[in-house]
């Protein structure tokens, strides 16, 4: 029952500035699904790139964290993950297939290719390695149990990854780069409150030992 208690004591339900960003995104998902060209969601174009712009700019969020700074650069190191991840690791920048459009060679056509997905692999491999070394699952575990939850950003967070798969299941283009970008927003807007606001950070700023 204390537990219970404390869960519901935590819930934030104020609409903090930063959550305005991923709520706009929400509101025109619909209406990019009925008339924003497809165009705008193919590799390298509008969505995407804005995207890549929202990582970037969490990761700078991360690295000037005011608290728990090996846990928020294990969080930059996910971010550049994603980042990797949107760019296929160089494959969409480097390798399009000229004269057709939002097409690219596979790695197994691009001469040492077979390296990416070993070498992506390992570079996430390092990345789980830090986040144990440096404990940062400690701090992670504090925050599951002590910090404020944003409600609102956890829920368009979720509502970015189960719109996001619907969108890549019924191959609805703008339907999945819209709430994509729902997702990296809502990520981007949580890692601000707990890195920047006070408020936030005072909850749990003594009880990472």
């Amino acid at each position: 029952m204390e537990f219970i208690k404390k869960f519901f004591s935590r819930l934030d339900f104020s609409f903090q500035p930063v959550t305005i960003f991923p709520l706009l995104i929400l509101l025109l998902t619909y209406p990019a699904m009925k008339w924003l060209p497809i165009e705008y969601c193919y590799e390298n174009h509008l969505i995407e790139n804005f995207q890549l712009v929202v990582l970037g700019a969490t990761m700078v969020i991360c690295l000037k964290a005011k608290t728990d700074k090996k846990f928020f650069i294990s969080l930059f190191l996910v971010c550049i993950i994603l980042f990797l991840r949107e760019i296929n690791c160089g494959r969409t920048i480097f390798f399009p297939v000229e004269g057709v459009e939002n097409a690219f060679y596979s790695w197994k056509d691009i001469p040492y290719g077979y390296l990416a997905h070993p070498l992506y692999g390992l570079f996430m491999a390092g990345c789980g390695l830090y986040f144990i070394l440096t404990k940062s699952y400690k701090v992670l575990f504090n925050y599951l149990i002590n910090a404020k939850l944003a409600v609102w950003n956890w829920i368009f967070l979720f509502l970015g990854i189960i719109l996001g798969t619907l969108g890549e299941e019924i191959s609805n283009m703008p339907l999945e780069e819209m709430t994509e970008t729902l997702f990296y927003l809502s990520f981007m807007a949580l890692i601000y409150l707990q890195g920047q606001n006070k408020e936030y950070i005072k909850l749990t700023e003594s009880k990472n030992d």
